[in-house]
């Protein structure tokens, strides 16, 4: 399943804009379709059994499994989902791909945890390297459910809201060590189908799931083509299911340019297929730099 069943393409509202600078992150209702759901939750379960007969899941019994397009492609229709991948180009623009992608299956936890510290940004080295205060937005993330998250304590993915311009959090010296919470740490809560957007900056973790419900999500981090993908993406040319894929998303798992630096920077727009996408639609919004060839 590569191609979605609601085709058309529109940017993200001043509305939504204004709430995402404000507060690092927005919850979009309804993204998805109830098949859409269905065909996400299956093969995300399917790569959960696997993990599992493989001897592949945590000490909780979880999966945290990365680059899942090499292993699960018919989950390559989320990448360009049109109404969640507005939110991509309206902020990053159309010289992109996904860098860094996970899909997550946490069942119930019997025992319970310690107050392990969690909390953090995205982006890694970019937080120790880049100087200045607050750190660039660099890329953003999509966060897809496949499961109720409706109440807290299930697994839910927790923020502090407005923390992206926030470089560093008071915590414990190091990560062994129990701490309580943060202040102002928000649980969101979610219906299968709905989306989290939010900069990779906001500093954020995961509560653990007590329920009976096994948290089932899907993450992609999009960002600069001139930033390196950390995905093992490689070798997806070379498999039957590349053929199938759209242009677009051929891009965003990184196929075009063929290492060629100049392409990845941006300099040939009339041959990067989110730029023809985009143009074709009329969507090139001159207010917008990262829209501008």
């Amino acid at each position: 399943m590569t191609q979605v069943e609601a085709p058309a393409w529109t940017p993200m509202s001043a509305e939504e804009r204004e709430a995402f600078d404000r507060d690092g992150y927005i919850v979009v209702p309804s993204v998805l379709s109830e098949s859409e759901i269905e065909v996400g939750r299956a093969a995300i379960l399917g790569a959960y059994e696997k993990g599992k007969q493989d001897g592949k899941l945590g000490s909780t019994g979880a999966l945290h499994q990365l680059s899942p397009i090499a292993g699960v492609p018919e989950l390559a229709f989320l990448l360009d989902h049109p109404k969640a991948f507005k939110y991509i180009w309206s902020l990053l623009g159309w010289n992109i791909h996904v860098y860094h992608s996970h899909i997550d299956v946490h069942p119930q936890i019997h025992e319970k945890q310690k107050d392990w510290w969690h909390w953090h940004q995205d982006g890694g080295r970019q937080n120790r390297e880049i100087e200045t205060d607050p750190r660039p937005m660099m890329s953003v993330k999509l966060a897809y459910w496949f499961s109720d998250l409706t109440e807290t304590g299930r697994g839910n993915f927790t923020v502090i809201p407005g923390s992206h311009k926030t470089n560093w959090l008071p915590g414990p010296p190091s990560r062994g060590v129990p701490w309580p919470q943060p202040e102002g740490a928000t649980q969101i809560t979610a219906k299968a189908g709905d989306l989290v957007v939010f900069d990779r900056r906001i500093w954020h973790a995961r509560s653990d799931n007590y329920s009976d419900i096994t948290r089932v999500g899907a993450f992609f981090g999009y960002t600069p083509r001139w930033i390196a993908i950390r995905d093992e993406v490689a070798d997806l040319p070379n498999r039957p299911e590349w053929e199938g894929f759209t242009e677009v998303q051929k891009q965003l798992l990184g196929a075009f340019g063929n290492g060629d630096g100049d392409h990845q920077w941006g300099h040939y727009p009339e041959t990067t297929p989110l730029y023809g996408a985009l143009k074709e639609r009329g969507l090139l919004d001159s207010s917008i730099p990262a829209l501008i060839p």
